[in-house]
């Protein structure tokens, strides 16, 4: 499956049915297309430098997140893989010490853990918001625990109300991996402020994404920033001199250059994300498909920032309808079709199937819809009534001419430039 391009606003811009014929899962183009003079003179500006690795556009983009997430300290490094396996080994994680995470994630959470030799110890999620479960959380710890590691899942904040208390009453650190969740609030702190240390991803389809890998860590504790300055460079400090053995994880200056231009542009484009998702409940209501489809639920307590609008997709039709939107140009996908615990280089940990049933059931049900900032009214108008088609319903009710909670009137979506789409949903799952 391809990302398709956006249509103009020509004689093909809709088909008879008055929807579109396809619309991109994601179209990153839009966003870095009008920004591209100011990346082409930060990249010259580093390549005049000379300084490439760690220089000091790494530094000021680490003070301006900093800032931005209201944290103490914040340390760049060359993926979110590397964050989260830099905040493990920042707590001596050893050999046979358990970690409790979520099997409803990406893969890099768990493998973090077993490339140090912890034990993954994998807890079921909330049917409501897909994040970890508390109480499946409390269930688990054991004296064999040694951190929590909840994931702010699709752009929200796990319930930090909950997990605290168990990590406090068990002497456990929290490791938040937020890499799906800048900006993303609990009772008003962002993500990455919420425990003892906080893990992001640039990879190019996050809210605040570069032109290849990087990431960073946030951490509220003095003592944490400084081994993990140490150990992103072989945990060497000062220079040829090492009191730990660390890894080679550095961000590039010119992927903190870049991300520099794009940081002041992230609240605008997360509320642009936000507006996206709210529309997208309005229509499936308006549609009357509230009855077949589940929508995802935000948590009032906190900011959802939305890097992916998830919904469900019950009796086993998941699938028959992603065929469906695909061969009407519609760009979907599956976050994630076998949860960590069925997987089979975890197979030696002795799962079962059904042993975490909501997780498995969100593995059977869940579909990913486009939801970036630049997404139009139309398009999402599209992505609903072909949803709507598949379940034999009006894809055009009456009242959804005007879809944006009834102030703005649906229109086609405006001529973009073409700087390049990403080419396929595999490019950018991660």
């Amino acid at each position: 499956m391809t990302t398709g391009s956006v249509p103009n606003s020509g004689s093909d811009a809709s088909s008879d049915d008055g929807l579109l014929p396809s619309v991109p899962l994601l179209a990153i183009d839009r966003q870095n297309g009008p920004l591209r003079e100011q990346f082409r003179m930060v990249i010259d500006e580093v390549c005049d430098s000379g300084r490439f690795v760690l220089g000091p556009d790494v530094t000021a983009l680490e003070n301006e997140l900093a800032e931005a997430l209201d944290v103490p300290r914040v340390i760049g490094c060359a993926s979110g893989s590397d964050a989260l396996l830099l905040a493990l080994m920042a707590f001596d994680l050893k050999p046979g010490d358990e970690v409790i995470l979520p099997s409803y994630t990406f893969f890099a959470t768990a493998s973090a853990v077993t490339r140090l030799g912890g034990v993954p110890v994998f807890a079921d999620i909330c049917p409501d918001t897909f994040l970890i479960d508390p109480e499946d959380v409390a269930r688990r710890i054991t004296p064999r625990t040694r951190a929590l590691m909840p994931v702010h899942l699709f752009g929200q904040t796990a319930d930090m109300d909950a997990l605290r208390p168990l990590a406090e009453q068990a002497g456990l650190p929290i490791i938040e991996d937020a890499a799906q969740s800048i900006l993303s609030t609990w009772h008003g702190r962002c993500s990455g402020g919420l425990g003892d240390v906080a893990c992001f991803s640039f990879y190019p389809t996050k809210n605040l994404g570069g032109f290849g890998d990087g990431g960073f860590v946030s951490t509220t504790r003095d003592d944490l920033a400084d081994s993990l300055r140490k150990l992103r460079v072989h945990g060497m400090e000062p220079r040829y001199y090492h009191d730990l053995i660390g890894i080679n994880s550095r961000l590039d200056s010119l992927q903190a250059a870049v991300l520099r231009v794009k940081l002041p542009h992230l609240d605008a484009w997360t509320t642009n994300r936000e507006q996206n998702a709210a529309r997208y409940t309005d229509l499936f209501t308006r549609c009357g498909l509230t009855d077949v489809i589940g929508l995802p639920a935000a948590d009032p307590r906190g900011r959802h920032v939305w890097n992916q609008y998830v919904i469900r997709v019950a009796d086993g039709k998941r699938d028959a309808l992603r065929a469906h939107l695909s061969s009407a140009g519609v760009g979907t996908e599956i976050y994630y079709p076998v949860p960590l615990h069925q997987q089979a280089c975890f197979s030696y940990l002795g799962r079962n199937a059904g042993d975490l049933p909501v997780t498995e059931q969100a593995a059977a049900e869940t579909l990913a819809l486009p939801i970036f900032p630049e997404l139009e009214p139309a398009e999402q108008q599209t992505v609903v009534g072909r949803i709507a088609q598949f379940f034999g319903r009006s894809p055009t009710p009456p009242d959804i001419a005007r879809a944006d909670k009834g102030s703005d009137a649906v229109a086609a979506p405006r001529q973009l430039s073409r700087t390049g789409l990403i080419g396929s949903a595999d490019d950018v799952r991660c």
